[in-house]
C-alpha cells in the first residue's frame, strides 16, 4: 500500500534526505586513492551522528555499516573493508539516515583518480538515466513508466539493466510500497498518487544484466565482472510534479563540478 506524505511529514524527510547529501559531500572530499573504505564508512558515521541523525543502515535486515560502499563489478551492498581504493576505480556510495522518525537513502557513483572513458561514460550515462527515469514520476503515469524510460534510455547504449534490485517507496520505514524497478513496460503497475515519496535508483551495468551474490549474503557482483554504477534520489510528488530531496549538489562543490541538472526539479532554489 502506498502511504502519501503530509507537507509537513515531507518536509521532516528533505531533511532527512539532505542530510544523506551532506554526508555524500563530506564523503567527496575524502575519497581517493589509499583510502579504505572502512575509514570512510567511520567518518560517515561520525558525521551522521553529529548531525543529529541515526546511520540508517547500520543494523538493518543485520547490515554491518553505515554506509554500502560497491567498487567496480559490485553493483550495490559493498562492504567497507581495509583494502585501499586504487585509481581507475569506480564506487557507489549509498548512504542511509533516520532523522525526525523518517529515512533518507541515496547515491552518488564516484570516479577514483583516472578512469577509463568507457566507464566514465557507463557513470555520465547512469546519472543521466536517473533524471530521464524522475521525469516520469509524475500524475497519471505508473510505476513502469518510469522504469521503461530508464531501461530504454541505457539499453540504447547498449548496457544491462538490473532486474532483481529495485527502487522503492521511502518514509517512516526504509523500503515502503511501491517497488521501482528500472525497467518495464509503459502503462503498467501502480499509479502514482499526490505526496508519495520514492527512491529512484537506476543500477547499470556496462555488460550483461545478470548479477550473482558474494558468500557475504549482502555484495551483488555483475554476473561477467564489468564494471557497474549507480546513482539514487529521494523525490515526492507534488503538484503534481516531481521534486527532489535530496541534492549531488553537495558532491559537486567538493569536487569542482558546476551542474544545473537539478532546477527543473526545484521549485525553489537550493540553499547550501
Amino acid at each position: 500500500m502506498i502511504i502519501p506524505k503530509t507537507r509537513e511529514e515531507i518536509e521532516l524527510m528533505r531533511a532527512s534526505s539532505l542530510l544523506v547529501s551532506k554526508t555524500l559531500g563530506m564523503i567527496a572530499k575524502e575519497i581517493k586513492p589509499g583510502v579504505t573504505t572502512l575509514h570512510l564508512d567511520k567518518l560517515a558515521e561520525e558525521f551522521i551522528r553529529d548531525h543529529g541523525g541515526v546511520p540508517a543502515f547500520l543494523g538493518l535486515y543485520g547490515f554491518p555499516n553505515s554506509l554500502c560502499m560497491s567498487p567496480n563489478a559490485q553493483v550495490v551492498h559493498g562492504i567497507p573493508n581495509n583494502k585501499p581504493l586504487e585509481s581507475g576505480d569506480v564506487i557507489s556510495v549509498d548512504c542511509g539516515v533516520l532523522m525526525n522518525e523518517f529515512y533518507g537513502d541515496h547515491a552518488y557513483s564516484f570516479e577514483i583518480g583516472e578512469v577509463a572513458p568507457e566507464t566514465k561514460k557507463l557513470l555520465k550515462v547512469t546519472k543521466e538515466s536517473l533524471y530521464v527515469g524522475i521525469r516520469q514520476f509524475k500524475a497519471g503515469n505508473r510505476v513502469e513508466d518510469v522504469g521503461n524510460a530508464i531501461q530504454t534510455y541505457c539499453e540504447s547504449h547498449g548496457y544491462g539493466v538490473v532486474r532483481e534490485l529495485v527502487g522503492h517507496g521511502l518514509g517512516r520505514k526504509m523500503h515502503e510500497d511501491p517497488e521501482m524497478p528500472n525497467y518495464g513496460k509503459k502503462g503498467r503497475g501502480k499509479l502514482f498518487v499526490e505526496g508519495m515519496v520514492v527512491a529512484i535508483e537506476p543500477m547499470i551495468n556496462m555488460g550483461t544484466k545478470n548479477i550473482k551474490q558474494l558468500k557475504d549474503g549482502w555484495t551483488i557482483l555483475t554476473a561477467d565482472m564489468k564494471p557497474s554504477a549507480h546513482f539514487e534520489h529521494n523525490v515526492a510528488l507534488i503538484d503534481g510534479k516531481p521534486e527532489l530531496l535530496s541534492t549531488f549538489q553537495y558532491v559537486y562543490d567538493a569536487l569542482g563540478i558546476v551542474s544545473d541538472e537539478e532546477m527543473e526539479f526545484r521549485k525553489l532554489p537550493l540553499v547550501i
